[in-house]
This record gives C-alpha cells, structure tokens and sequence, in this order.
C-alpha cells in the first residue's frame, strides 16, 4: 500500500525552513519544494520513501527523467534540488557519482548493433526465466518505455490480431507484435495466473519500474538504450518519421528526427539526386 502524500510534507517544510536560513530567495524555495514533492511522488508510486532515501534511488529517477525525454536542463534543475536536500540530510554522498547523460546529438544516440541485440537475447534465454525472456522482447521489439511496460496489463495484449495497446492518457497507440514477441508472451503467460497485471514479481505483485531496471541492469543494458535501439533500426530499415514516431509514443516528431543520420554519404546523395531527375531535360 502507498504511503500518504502528506507524510512527506514535515521533511520537506523542513528542507525549506532550512532553506531560509541559508538565505535563498523565496522563488528558489517554492522550486525545491516543488521539485522535491514531484520526486517524493515518483518515490511513493515506486514504494519507496523520501526519509529512507538511497543514491539508487536517485539514479533510479534521473533514468525515468530521461525516458520521459526532459531535457538536460530540466534533469538538472531536478537533480540540483535533490543534491541540495541531501546536504539538509547531512547525507552529500547520496548525489556522489550519479550519471547525468548530456542530450545526445542526432549521430551520438546509443544504440545496440543487430548482434548486440542477438547477445542480449542470447543471454535472457540462458536464463530460462520465462518472465525476463518475454520482458526483453517486449522492450526490444515494441520500443515502450519502462513506465508503459509495467503498466501492462492482459486486456492490453491481443495475441490473435498480433497487437499491443498502450493508453496513456487517453491517448491510445497500437504496436504490432513479432512473432517471436508473441511466442515469449504466450509462454509465459501460460505460466502464472493473474488477471490483471503482465509483468510480475515472484510473489504475484506488479513490476516497479525500478524492479525492471533492476533485472535490466544484470545483462548490462538499459531500458533508454532499448528504446533508442527500437526507433534506430526501424529508420535504418526505412520506415517513415511520422510510423515510428507514432508507434513510439512521440509527441513532437523532432524528437524521431534524432535518429535520421546528419551526414550521408556524398555518393550516395549524388546518385539519389541523378536518379531522381534523369528524365529531366533542358
């Protein structure tokens, strides 16, 4: 069971307090508070707890800031507010070391090759756990986030039409399902019994984000690199922007535009360019 919100709300009062006296301007104190209630909420939709506060979880949040697709600014002004409560805890150290990716330019996007991605596979299967089998295949071949994928439940999955909705917001999107996605499904659906969730831990409650980043991180990915990975090879297999951005879940579309390649090859534009208007004549 979630928390109180308001059980927060002492702590935070006294981050702001404290805040005064180190004379900070009253906007500069209304942004912590802020910041800090948004991450006290993020931390209680995880069932953690801002007074039990680890560096995972901080690391945690700064990867689902980046799968939203804030940017570096925003991240910063978010991970800014957290440095500095930690130093109210008297607890610096939580904030030492925490990985902050600068936003990538459209040629920088990690990526996994075609046989990284039959590696990772590889390695998933070795393990013989259905749940982390059709997990992996799930992100990898439908490219939703993490937040999406824990909020799967059966009603989403269509096995017969070969279809993933996600609802979000509203807002509904449809992801066709390889084969090979709805193979590991069906597997492992076969092997537990609840009516709801799809992802699931051991003692029948749904995957947290962090649990899934968790798992992730044993076979040494991240779910931002599966992610960026699904966009990538559907460009590279010259699908359209406004497909994948769709299917990815893009509000602007120059967010897709950042795996189109800045430079291409001089030839191969010249020869684009003499094919194209061949037939012209003076």
């Amino acid at each position: 069971m979630k928390k109180d919100f308001t059980e927060a709300t002492p702590l935070i009062s006294d981050f702001c307090n404290w805040l005064k006296g180190q004379k900070k301007s009253p906007s500069t104190i209304d942004t912590y508070r802020r910041e800090l209630e948004n991450y006290q909420e993020w931390l209680q939709e995880n069932d953690r707890d801002i007074h039990q506060l680890e560096k995972i979880d901080i690391q945690s949040y700064i990867y689902f800031l980046e799968q939203q697709q804030k940017s570096l600014a925003t991240i910063d002004k978010k991970v800014g507010s957290i440095r500095t409560f930690a130093k109210f805890l008297e607890k610096p150290e939580l904030t030492f070391g925490i990985e902050v990716k600068p936003v990538g330019k459209k040629n920088e996007i990690e990526t996994l090759s075609s046989i990284e991605c039959n590696e990772l596979l590889k390695k998933v299967k070795e393990g013989c756990n259905l749940r982390n089998i059709a997990m992996v295949c799930v992100l990898l071949h439908t490219g939703i986030r993490v937040s999406e994928l824990c909020n799967l439940d059966r009603s989403d999955i269509d096995l017969v039409h070969h279809e993933l909705t996600i609802d979000k917001n509203g807002e509904k999107r449809v992801i066709p399902l390889s084969q090979e996605t709805r193979e590991h499904l069906q597997n492992y659906l076969d092997s537990h019994s609840s009516q709801e969730a799809i992802f699931i831990s051991p003692i029948g409650e749904r995957l947290t984000e962090r649990a899934v980043q968790y798992i992730l991180k044993k076979y040494d990915v991240n779910p931002q690199k599966i992610r960026h990975t699904f966009c990538q090879r559907l460009i590279d297999n010259n699908v359209d922007l406004e497909t994948v951005s769709r299917l990815a879940g893009h509000k602007d579309i120059n967010v897709t535009k950042r795996y189109v390649k800045s430079q291409m090859n001089k030839q191969k534009v010249e020869d684009v360019i003499n094919h194209t208007f061949a037939n012209d004549s003076l």
